[in-house]
Parts: structure tokens; C-alpha cells; sequence
């Protein structure tokens, strides 16, 4: 995978900008560590890193359509476009000639054939920016799900954009500020932020399925792809029989790679059917066992289960492993070295995040990368399938907010009292929740029911499912691996959309059509496991260094976090031995404390202004 980023100005000559365009590309190099490159035109600059994954000699970036500097259109991309090879003969056929064997020039010629209209013939995960030199005119454009980032900020005379904040934040025109919907995106709505919002004041994302247009004067955002809702017609056999081919062709066409790749097993049903599909699919093409990697804690086998970590990984993990085939290897990850891990998962995500799971994630990916640059991962089967607690509790359905905030406090409750007047949480709740729901495709003649189902999903699959991607991409590409996620093949997701909540879920059984649809994959105890969350460490350490420098912060008087926080209020929840509200849903009683030490590392590390 790569980083991208770039300039757009109509008054300043930016070819005299090299600087600082490298320096926003070197914010990028954790994410290309392989090569890097810059194009610069009077009103229009790029800078790409590159994680070389096809066509190693080839496809270097920023990419031309002609060589010189007399150049039409100029591309680049970050991500991996899986059908290029079909793409390729089809523009072949229209009289295009190809100079690399990469997936970039065909993402390039695409356009060039078929305009705006490019990215609905796509297969892949990506995130791309293309300058029209005829038009002056910019296009960014993020892949159907939203697997890889892109962020934009508009200024007075053009636009910054790169694949991570931290590349806009190096051009000086860019200062970070967090206004009063930022705040309340951090406080009151962390687990899963609004679409398109990039948190920092004038930070936006590419929204997923979406390309924005940047000309002259005026930037418009169109949307080339969204769920259109239909009736279901297939019988329940015929439905399994879908998925499975379906989810079968997303892994093979994910297997191409030019370097080494493996699998993430939790010994869960999703991660293990995947790496069953990606073995099979490997001794097919006569390739040898395919390595897996997983993670697991000292000390995890005391961990009290709870309603999102039902039961412990390692013996799933094991039977999966066992009876797949595969040349496993468990990551063990200590108390110190999270302590250790959680600046570099800081400066990977550019905001405060996950706390010890961001950490472990990191360690986790660290290791991989030693010997796989790819990476296939199960996740998003959950928002797809149905698979998380809240879809299975009639109450937090028919709650009138996000289903998973239904009974669950959040950090907003610490806002100091004249912060809190300011930022209204409940009101900004309130209003992202009925923008979300005005966003779902509608059927006429559904039932009450079902259509309170199928506005979870849109919820799951726009506004939880997000924030989840975006962690992988984050914490993965900090160490330079490239995670590949088949459960967001739009053609998957688009036929899942439209599968009633019965077929779903048969019997009340969760993923019930998922689990019967691969079951002759897996060994029956990892099939029939019931969902279970990414683990959490029962580190008492960490547990304790945490709360140690919160009691540190509260003794600070100059300590940022409490120009929003109230001091008294944690001083008083700690002192009660109290947790503090946490940003995550699943059940942590460290969340709260690794968000508010995490907070003001952020204040502090980016020098965050508050507006």
C-alpha cells in the first residue's frame, strides 16, 4: 500500500514549492517505505511513498499518462485495485497501450476512458488523487467502503490533501484546532465519528463510495456508489450458495501479490473461514501452506469473559490452525511493551484511539511485517452478517440513537459544565443519528421490523464499520503492512444488504447464514463459536501506569485535557475507584483512563489549539 498527498493553488506557482511538498511526503514514508517520488506543475503538486506490492520494477509514482512535462493527467494512488487484469484487456481492446504491468496505470487509463464514471468499474480498495491538466481540475476519490483514507482541507486559494492528517498538517497553510464539533466528535461520538469529518477544524475525509471534484472556485462532492435496497429473491440454499462463491472470489482475487502474504486467524468463524478459502485457493494454484499469525497476552487465561469476549482465542486459534493447515505463529504481547507501544499508535492514528487495543494491534502488525507485507483479515464479517451483540438486543434496536450507545455512557460526561453548553453533545448525538438514518435506501412494503433492521445495518456498515477500517489502515501501515479486508467486497456487501434479517439470522442463530454457508470449511467448534471480540489485556501494569498518570495530570495545572475535562469530577471518580466513561463499546474497565491520558498526549504532541 502507499501514502499520497499534494497542493492544489491557483495563485502560487507551486513548482517552487519542492520543499514543502517533500515534507509533506516524508510524513507519508511509514506507509511507502520502498520509494518515493514528487511531480510539481504551476498550480497542482503530488508527492506518493510506495509500499511495493505488484509490479515491483514498474509503477512508479506520481504517474503520467505521457512522459515530460507536457502531461494531461497525472495519478496518485494508494491501494490495490483487485479486477486490473480484466480492466486491462478491456482498455487494451479500446486501443490503450500500457507501459508497467501496475494496477496505478490502469486506475489511470480508466479515467481517461471513462471520465468520472471510472470508479464504478472498480474492484479493490483505494483512495487516489488524479490533476486533469486540460480541466485545472482535481479529483479525489475513496474506494466503496471506505477501506482506505483520504483526507482534504480547502484553503483560501486551492486545496491540501494526503492519506493521513499528518501529511496536511505539514504544509503550513494547515493548523490543528479542534472547534466544538470536534470536540464532540472525540467526547461524545468516538466509537464511531461522523462521515467525513476528519476531526480537526476544516479537516474533512473522502467519504466512502464518494469522489470529491475540486476546480476553479468551486469543490463539489458526488457519490458513485451507495446500497440501493430490493427485494430478496433467493430461497435460503440458494442464498448460502451466493455468499460462499461470493466471499470465495473476494479472497482468490485478494491472494495477488508479488510478495509475501499471510493470514490474521482469531479463531473466530471469520478469520478462519477466510484463511481456509485463501489455502485452498494457494494449493490450487499449487503454492505451498500459508502462514497465520495471531495474538494473545500473559496472563490471558484469567480474564473474566463478558458479553463482547465470550471465550479465550488460543484454543480456536489452534484447532483453526490444526485443521486448516496453516504455519502459524502466536504473537505474545507483554505489559511493557504496550506501555511502550502507545506514542508510535499515537502518531499512527493522529488522534487518540484505542488505548492497550491500538497498542497490541501494533506489536501485532510489527511482527507480521518481519516476514508478510500482505495481510488478509476477517474483519467487517460482523456489520455484513449481523454479528455484534447490539443487533441481537431488541432493546438497543429500538433505541432512538446508535444502537450500540443505547445504556452506555461516553466521555462527554466528563465535559467541563461550560464546555459542555458549548459542544451539546446530546443535541450533536441526536442530529448525526437522524442525518444517518436519512441516508437509507428504503423498500417499499417492508415491515416495521425489518426496516428497523436494515437501518442497524446502514448504521453498522456507515457509521461503526468506519472507524474499525480505518484503525487496520492506521496501525498497519505505520509498520508498512497492507491488510486486505474480502468482507468489504461491494459485491458481497451489496447482496448481504438486501438478505432478510430471517435468512441472516435462521433460528435466531447470529451469522447463522454465514456459519452454515462455510461450515464444511472448519473444524465444528470454531464454526458454531459465538462472537468474540478482539481480545483486551488483563494487564494489571498497564492498568496501573495508567492510572498513575492520571493522578499526575490532575496534579498538573497547566495540563490541556483540562480545558475540556472537568479536573473535579475525575478526581472525584478516581478517588470512588469509579471507571471512567470509556469511548470504546465493549466492556474495558481501563477505556476511560486510556482515553483521557491519551487526550492530552494529543493536545500536547500536536500542538492542538482549541476554537
Amino acid at each position: 500500500m502507499c501514502g499520497v498527498t499534494g497542493w492544489i493553488d491557483w495563485d502560487t506557482d507551486l513548482r517552487h514549492q519542492v520543499r514543502t511538498v517533500r515534507e509533506m511526503t516524508a510524513t507519508l514514508a511509514c506507509r511507502g517505505p520502498d520509494a518515493d517520488g514528487v511531480w510539481l506543475s504551476r498550480h497542482a503538486a503530488f508527492g506518493h511513498r510506495r509500499l511495493s506490492v505488484i509490479d515491483l520494477d514498474g509503477g512508479a509514482q506520481p504517474l503520467a499518462d505521457r512522459p515530460g512535462p507536457d502531461a494531461g493527467a497525472v495519478l496518485c494512488y494508494n491501494g490495490e485495485l483487485y479486477n486490473h487484469r480484466e480492466l486491462r484487456a478491456q482498455l487494451e481492446a479500446l486501443g490503450h497501450v500500457f507501459r508497467t504491468r501496475s494496477d496505478t496505470e490502469v486506475v489511470l487509463r480508466a479515467h481517461l476512458q471513462w471520465g468520472k464514471d471510472a470508479p464504478t468499474r472498480f474492484n479493490g480498495i483505494f483512495a487516489y488523487a488524479l490533476w486533469d491538466a486540460a480541466r485545472e481540475e482535481l479529483l479525489l476519490v475513496r474506494d466503496h467502503l471506505g477501506i482506505k483514507p483520504l483526507y482534504w482541507h480547502a484553503h483560501a486559494t486551492g486545496v491540501l490533501f494526503g492519506s493521513e492528517p499528518k501529511a496536511v498538517l505539514a504544509n503550513p497553510l494547515f493548523r490543528a484546532e479542534l472547534d466544538a464539533e470536534g470536540i464532540a466528535e472525540l467526547f461524545a461520538l468516538p466509537a464511531a465519528p461522523s462521515a467525513g469529518h476528519g476531526l480537526f477544524r476544516g479537516l474533512h475525509e473522502v467519504r466512502p463510495g464518494h469522489l470529491v471534484v475540486v476546480g476553479r472556485g468551486a469543490t463539489r462532492e458526488l457519490r458513485y456508489w451507495r446500497l440501493e435496497s430490493a427485494e430478496h429473491r433467493d430461497d435460503a440454499a440458494t442464498t448460502r450458495g451466493t455468499v460462499r462463491d461470493l466471499l470465495a472470489d473476494a479472497v482468490e482475487r485478494q491472494l495477488i501479490s508479488d510478495v509475501p502474504l499471510c493470514t490474521l486467524l482469531s479463531g473466530g468463524v471469520d478469520s478462519s473461514a477466510v484463511t481456509a478459502l485463501a489455502a485452498a485457493a494457494r494449493e490450487r494454484a499449487g503454492h505451498g501452506k500459508i502462514a497465520s499469525f495471531s495474538v494473545d497476552f500473559p496472563g490471558s487465561t484469567d480474564r473474566t469473559p463478558d458479553a463482547w469476549r465470550t471465550t479465550l482465542d488460543a484454543p480456536y486459534v489452534q484447532a483453526a490452525a490444526e485443521h486448516i493447515g496453516t504455519l502459524h505463529t502466536t504473537v505474545l504481547v507483554p505489559d511493557d511493551d504496550l506501555l511502550d507501544a502507545r506514542d508510535a499508535v499515537l502518531r499512527a492514528r493522529d488522534r487518540p484511539g484505542w488505548g492497550e487495543m491500538d497498542a497490541s494491534l501494533h506489536l501485532l502488525f510489527r511482527e507480521v511485517r518481519r516476514r508478510s507485507t500482505v495481510a488478509l483479515s476477517g474483519e467487517a464479517a460482523d456489520e455484513i452478517f449481523g454479528g455484534y451483540p447490539y443487533f441481537h438486543d431488541a432493546q438497543a434496536v429500538a433505541a432512538p440513537t446508535f444502537p450500540w450507545l443505547h445504556g452506555k455512557a461516553t466521555p462527554a460526561d466528563l465535559l467541563r459544565p461550560d464546555v459542555r453548553a458549548e459542544v451539546r453533545p446530546e443535541e450533536y448525538t441526536a442530529a448525526a443519528y437522524h442525518r444517518s438514518l436519512g441516508e437509507v435506501s428504503r423498500l417499499p412494503g417492508e415491515s416495521a421490523a425489518d426496516a428497523r433492521i436494515r437501518e442497524v445495518f446502514h448504521l453498522a456498515l456507515t457509521r461503526w464499520l468506519p472507524p474499525l477500517l480505518d484503525r487496520v489502515d492506521r496501525v498497519s501501515m505505520s509498520v508498512g503492512l497492507e491488510v486486505r479486508v474480502p468482507f468489504c467486497d461491494h459485491r458481497l456487501v451489496e447482496y448481504l444488504w438486501n438478505v432478510p434479517w430471517a435468512l441472516k439470522a435462521p433460528d435466531g442463530r447470529a451469522k447463522g447464514l454465514f456459519r452454515d454457508a462455510v461450515r464444511d470449511l472448519l473444524p465444528p467448534q470454531v464454526a458454531d463459536r459465538p462472537k468474540s471480540g478482539y481480545p483486551s489485556t488483563p494487564a494489571v501494569r498497564y492498568t496501573e501506569v495508567l492510572t498513575a498518570r492520571a493522578h499526575e495530570l490532575l496534579a498538573d495545572p497547566n495540563a490541556p485535557v483540562f480545558e475540556l475535562v472537568d479536573r473535579e469530577l475525575v478526581r472525584r471518580l478516581l478517588a470512588e475507584g469509579r471507571p471512567l466513561p470509556s469511548p470504546r463499546t465493549a466492556p474495558n474497565p481501563v477505556g476511560g483512563l486510556d482515553h483521557l491520558v491519551q487526550v492530552d498526549e494529543w493536545l500536547r504532541a500536536y500542538r492542538v489549539g482549541l476554537r
